[in-house]
């Protein structure tokens, strides 16, 4: 399997649409379109932003060796989407949490418990 026949296999895995794929990553999906068709390389930008975006094993995607993705560690999951969000792609989830930092410690402890309500508690 080559370069774009393991990026069209990765797509199939997650159940996108080259669109929806093709924005997550800042691309056109005439864009994906032509890498998975072989009409053009997949480049060494498109190729940390896939892995980024989807934690995708780089060397499979490059070699075909390996996983498909990468085991991401509990603990590390906070700090990958914590990264995400200082893009600057977030720009409302940025906003509210500096607003939550910003509350008093009263007002923040009413907020925890809100959302706890909504997403449930994980010792639960």
């Amino acid at each position: 399997m080559n370069d774009y026949e393991r990026l069209k296999a990765l797509r199939k895995a997650l159940c996108m649409k080259q669109g929806d794929f093709a924005k997550r990553i800042s691309t056109t999906q005439g864009h994906i379109s032509d890498i998975e068709n072989g009409r053009k390389l997949l480049s060494e930008r498109t190729i940390k932003l896939i892995c980024l975006e989807f934690n995708v094993n780089e060397e499979w995607l490059r070699t075909g060796k390996g996983e498909m993705f990468v085991n991401v560690l509990p603990e590390d999951e906070l700090g990958a989407y914590l990264g995400k969000i200082g893009t600057g792609d977030y720009p409302e989830i940025e906003r509210i949490i500096k607003a939550y930092f910003r509350l008093p410690e009263e007002s923040q402890r009413a907020v925890d418990l809100f959302l706890k309500s909504l997403v449930g508690n994980p010792e639960d």
